[in-house]
């Protein structure tokens, strides 16, 4: 089948809800900042109600990757798990308005779309309330075989690995992948994730990822070790490893090259929502369109630097433009 698909993005579905907070409403409500707090469907609803003004997307690490490649001028898909309810219709209406093929049908039974309430204090950081709902649901056959098949490389967000049947979901990926010669990219998204599943994860990414993302706690998680200690060990397991570093840049490393990409912001920094998904959207628009691995790291960093001068996870200049201007 001919390749059509730039990155086939697979992860949690979420409708993110950004609102702008003080520290103060963290303390109310018992918020830890700066963490990524699970909440359930009644702690969720009433977090809603108590918000001010607010801004409704489709979201998710994987499907903020997807979008981003997208507004790059890549071709995106993404596979996910929603419900057919309100919030699963403007998950499926937003991201296909985003130009990425969303072929997934809502589902008539089982839990309710998932919601996560972004709350972006005066410093740019972030506190996620997350209810996973439909997403603790996604099963392996979630990753439609026609997407794969049209995929040149197919992306998994590592958060997706604690959900029941996180396992199988990248298993199968991973078949869908040697069926139809696709790349296996991997967010590893969280270190505490990488911590629950070091072992699993380690052997996943050794037997079939070609290109792997982390910022540094994430590194040195997986790898139990310091991370310059880790991105040498990572390089032995993978054929492309990228380790973001905040303000710092990040690392981009192969056999042949092994580079580091100066941040970019296009201005004040506002939230950092979303920064490592556009960072991913842009290196794997760069590697899948013909660029080489310095300029791919450069697209991600003008990418991560368009994304954390304004509240939330969708670019708001033109990309392709900002692009233009940095990479000939």
């Amino acid at each position: 089948m001919e390749k059509t698909i730039d990155i086939l993005a697979v992860g949690n579905a979420i409708v993110d809800v950004f609102s702008t907070c003080d520290d103060g409403f963290l303390d109310q409500q018992s918020i830890g900042k700066g963490m990524m707090n699970l909440v359930d469907a009644e702690r969720s609803a009433a977090l809603y109600a108590d918000l001010g003004q607010s801004e409704e997307m489709s979201g998710g690490s994987a499907a903020n990757t997807a979008v981003g490649v997208a507004a790059l001028g890549g071709k995106a898909a993404f596979a996910g798990r929603v419900h057919d309810d309100p919030l699963g219709h403007t998950f499926s209406d937003d991201i296909m308005r985003a130009s990425v093929a969303f072929n997934n049908p809502p589902h008539v039974s089982g839990s309710p779309t998932a919601l996560s309430i972004i709350l972006v204090t005066p410093d740019a950081i972030r506190s996620m309330n997350t209810y996973l709902g439909a997403c603790i649901e996604f099963q392996p056959e979630d990753i439609l075989q026609e997407d794969a098949a049209a995929a040149n490389v197919i992306y998994l967000e590592g958060y997706l690995f604690d959900a029941p049947a996180g396992p199988a979901i990248f298993a199968r990926a991973a078949a869908l992948a040697a069926e139809f010669n696709c790349k296996i990219s991997l967010s590893l998204s969280d270190p505490w994730c990488a911590e629950r599943h070091r072992d699993a994860l380690t052997n996943f990414v050794k037997d079939h990822v070609d290109i792997l993302f982390s910022n540094e706690n994430e590194a040195s998680s997986l790898c139990d070790a310091p991370v310059e200690q880790a991105i040498p060990i990572m390089m032995d397991y993978v054929e492309e490893t990228i380790v973001t570093r905040g303000p710092k840049g990040a690392f981009a490393g192969s056999a042949a090259a092994q580079i580091e990409a100066a941040a970019r912001p296009l201005g004040e920094v506002v939230d950092t929502t979303g920064a490592g998904d556009l960072f991913a959207a842009g290196y794997l628009y760069g590697r899948t369109n013909g660029y080489s691995l310095q300029d791919s790291a450069m697209i991600a960093s003008v990418a991560a630097g368009e994304i954390i001068s304004h509240v939330g996870a969708r670019p708001q200049t033109d990309l392709r433009a900002l692009v233009a201007k940095t990479v000939s």
